[in-house]
């Protein structure tokens, strides 16, 4: 199994290049982030390219595509959030959906639905693939629209783009809906991109109820070549976790 080290989640005390140079002596080669019109981008490209490191993803601008008056505030974000991707050389978008505004469900899936076809030529064009995120509402994002996969996939379908596609956080749907393995199984070729954290408590992947080595190992039955993103808080020391990481011989 490949990883990814999210170090915006990981590295909250440490600059982006410190950051990197712990990716890099933990023994991973990829590296992933949230936010990126906050940081010094050549820099961050600069000290990946001198570790040999690649970017595996960062995120959209956090406009909301449930409303459809956000939509071209959305889109213009997206162009930005393409050209930084690409000064990364990352090949995957992360992009939440945004609150539920109160309107009806179906009008605010539509909503999304609309936005997605809208920014599909964008990233068909771009080459990269844009990976939509449920997240939980109950522990971590109150009042989110999206919390189901199996929602996330009936829009990915209803888009129908292959540059759209899901961020199947392994930790979020456990909180949400469980069922994992049965859930990926089904979907995987609508999945772009996993992000992995230990339940409950988002913390190190060897802490909790969820059993990552299976997971990871029906991935690789699974033949799936894609990251997982290492997005959790850590609970001790940080190295040491990175290096037992469950899975990681896998």
């Amino acid at each position: 199994m490949r990883f990814s080290v999210c170090i915006d989640a990981l590295f909250r005390d440490r600059t982006q290049e410190e950051a990197l140079e712990a990716v890099k002596a933990a023994g991973f080669d990829s590296f992933e982030f949230w936010a990126w019109w906050n940081r010094d981008l050549d820099s961050l490209r600069a000290k990946a390219r001198n570790l040999g490191l690649s970017c595996a993803a960062l995120c959209t601008r956090f406009v909301s595509l449930t409303d459809p008056a956000q939509r071209d505030a959305y889109l213009a974000g997206l162009n930005e959030s393409i050209a930084a991707a690409k000064k990364l050389g990352a090949p995957i978008l992360i992009s939440q959906v945004g609150q539920d505004t109160g309107a009806r469900r179906n009008f605010q899936r539509a909503s999304v639905v609309a936005g997605l076809k809208a920014a599909a030529p964008l990233l068909e064009e771009s080459g990269l693939t844009l990976a939509i995120e449920p997240l939980n509402g109950r522990v971590d994002h109150i009042g989110v629209f999206l919390q189901s996969s199996d929602e996330g996939f009936e829009i990915i379908r209803r888009t129908g783009s292959g540059s759209v596609k899901l961020l199947f956080d392994i930790y979020h749907q456990q909180i949400t809906e469980g069922d994992i393995l049965r859930r990926i199984g089904a979907n995987l070729d609508s999945i772009a991109h996993f992000h992995a954290a230990g339940v409950p408590g988002r913390h190190e992947l060897d802490q909790g109820e969820l059993n990552y080595p299976a997971i990871f190992k029906a991935l690789d039955g699974w033949a799936y070549r894609g990251l997982v993103g290492l997005e959790y808080f850590p609970s001790h020391d940080l190295m040491t976790g990175l290096k037992n990481l469950p899975g990681r011989a896998v």
